[in-house]
């Protein structure tokens, strides 16, 4: 209860705020509780912040898994919309994902923590496209599927950078993926 509760008020902090101005005290004062009970959970702000991108993780990992459970009856190209579509809608209206995005590139420690959420991701992705692409060798589905994931991730914060909306971002970001799957599925 206390855990969840530091991470919604982290979330709302660090999106108010920002990461440089993200303390843990004020989480701390924000969620009514002392300092010491963040730090029972929370080591510090960095680890705040990685923990968010692992929940941001998990759920889309969860919203994979469904889409996982329509295969065979989903072709690729239509799971590939569902799924950028389900992304772009959690970009649009939680601001705290581009925050979170932001704040684990801030030091090479979060980095390499986001780097790896990251790519449990992407091995999700990848288990996904298995038999979407029978054809595709697993190391090299492996790395297409890591591509997949971080080029939307990075165009999910262009698509909404400085508050505004972008849908042509989003339209040239599904284009993009979708020629990229059928040249990386041609090539095997």
């Amino acid at each position: 209860m206390k855990f969840d509760h530091l991470l919604q008020v982290s979330r709302e902090l660090l999106t108010e705020v920002g990461f440089e101005k993200f303390t843990c005290e004020e989480v701390a004062h924000r969620a009514g509780l002392p300092i010491g009970t963040l730090y029972q959970f929370f080591a510090n702000k960095y680890v705040i912040v990685c923990e968010l991108d692992r929940v941001h993780a998990v759920a889309v990992r969860e919203e994979v898994a469904s889409l996982a459970a329509q295969i065979p009856s989903l072709d690729w190209l239509d799971l590939l919309d569902r799924l950028l579509e389900h992304l772009v809608t959690l970009w649009r209206t939680d601001p705290s994902r581009r925050a979170v995005w932001h704040a684990v590139q801030s030091t090479p420690a979060t980095r390499a923590t986001a780097a790896v959420t990251e790519r449990e991701l992407a091995a999700e992705v990848a288990r996904v496209l298995a038999p979407l692409t029978p054809g595709t060798p697993r190391d090299r589905r492996r790395i297409i599927a890591e591509v997949l994931v971080h080029v939307t991730y990075s165009m999910l914060n262009f698509s909404i950078r400085d508050g505004q909306e972008h849908e042509e971002a989003v339209i040239e970001l599904k284009r993009l993926l979708a020629a990229y799957l059928l040249a990386a599925e041609s090539t095997t």
